[in-house]
């Protein structure tokens, strides 16, 4: 049944597309031949009130109203980094001088990747947050790229286009100002650079916006513990099953439990790494369901995947990129990040947690 845990989850490469297509413009978009805006993005926001971050590029400059009392937390993820004030820019401005790497016309631009593959971010993860008053309704929306549920890191992108497909898949946390920042938007080209990035504190409110590491740990936790806490309500009968089968393991922000058996040595995996793993999966009343020979008589041979590749289910990706190598781990996944309300027929019945002991033999 080595088919059963190496289901391909397909769209989660840092920018999902949920199963649709990119809808084509009602409008012509511009292109990156066609002239763009003279006027600076400062321009754009004389006489408003709030947060804004202009974003100067190959193309022109980009004024953007920073939603911070909507999203804080995204939003102070952005502009800490944007103004060097997190650990992870280290004193400088993150942004500054790094590409758009991937533009799809008549969708979407997106950059904040120091490596400018797609592959890289701040060196952390952080939840998503919603704000039920937006929607990718209209063109002009900032929201964060991902790679699943609460991946959040650097990446983000503007959209040219309404792209109602990405509703509850991604943050928005900021929208363009006006049409002339829309076009250079729309001019922006794969490859192009974000020379820099500026953040402007208009009005008494948005004075007193700082974005220290602090601030933005202190997010995170209550972040993290509304998640928890929210989870926990809308599955509590099938929780209190699993805190009986697997009493006194930790619970992340996804919902997932966990309890390290074994300690293992080294730097946690993270993404992108090839790794093999051995592994057994069970339902939480004990039934099992698939193993490899080491842990399960008759098993087959271990997994071998790519970490944040889109080849296992994201509850057992997210927790094998946080092991050591040589860890043994038991988790118990939540059908959200496994398979779901239609489970999978005959084996794991629809909305069922199911728990997994899995070892990690090698990194590469």
């Amino acid at each position: 049944m080595k088919k059963i845990i190496a289901v391909l989850l397909t769209g989660l490469v840092f920018l999902s597309f949920g199963g649709c297509k990119p809808k084509k413009a009602e409008k012509k978009t511009t292109t990156k031949k066609e002239a763009v805006r003279n006027m600076s993005g400062e321009k754009s926001i004389e006489g408003k009130e709030g947060l804004f971050a202009v974003i100067n590029t190959d193309k022109g400059e980009i004024a953007i109203e920073l939603l911070y009392k909507d999203t804080p937390m995204t939003v102070t993820n952005f502009v800490g980094l944007a103004e060097g004030t997190l650990d992870a820019a280290k004193g400088k401005p993150f942004y500054d001088d790094l590409k758009f790497h991937r533009v799809i016309a008549d969708f979407m631009i997106q950059g904040g990747d120091p490596l400018g593959t797609g592959a890289g971010g701040p060196g952390y993860r952080f939840g998503d947050e919603w704000c039920d008053k937006y929607e990718f309704d209209k063109p002009g929306y900032l929201a964060m790229a991902n790679a699943g549920p609460n991946t959040n890191g650097s990446q983000f992108f503007i959209t040219h286009v309404p792209t109602p497909w990405l509703n509850g898949k991604h943050t928005i946390f900021g929208i363009v100002v006006d049409e002339e920042s829309q076009a250079v938007v729309n001019a922006v080209a794969q490859g192009d650079k974000m020379n820099s990035i500026k953040i402007y504190r208009k009005g008494a409110d948005a004075e007193k916006f700082t974005a220290t590491q602090s601030d933005f740990d202190r997010m995170v936790e209550a972040a993290k513990k509304a998640a928890i806490e929210a989870k926990k309500k809308a599955n509590a009968a099938k929780i209190a099953s699993v805190e009986k089968a697997f009493p006194g393991y930790a619970v992340d922000e996804n919902g997932i439990y966990w309890k390290t058996k074994k300690e293992g040595t080294g730097d946690k995996c993270g993404s992108k790494k090839m790794v093999t793993t051995e592994y057994k999966g069970y339902l939480v009343d004990g039934t099992v369901f698939d193993g490899s020979a080491k842990l399960l008589k008759g098993g087959h041979e271990p997994l071998d995947f790519m970490t944040d590749g889109g080849q296992m289910i994201p509850g057992f990706d997210i927790m094998v990129q946080d092991m050591k190598l040589g860890e043994v781990r038991t988790i118990v996944v939540p059908s959200d990040l496994a398979y779901g309300d239609q489970g999978y027929p005959g084996v794991i019945p629809g909305g069922a947690y199911i728990a997994f002991d899995i070892e990690l033999v090698k990194i590469k």
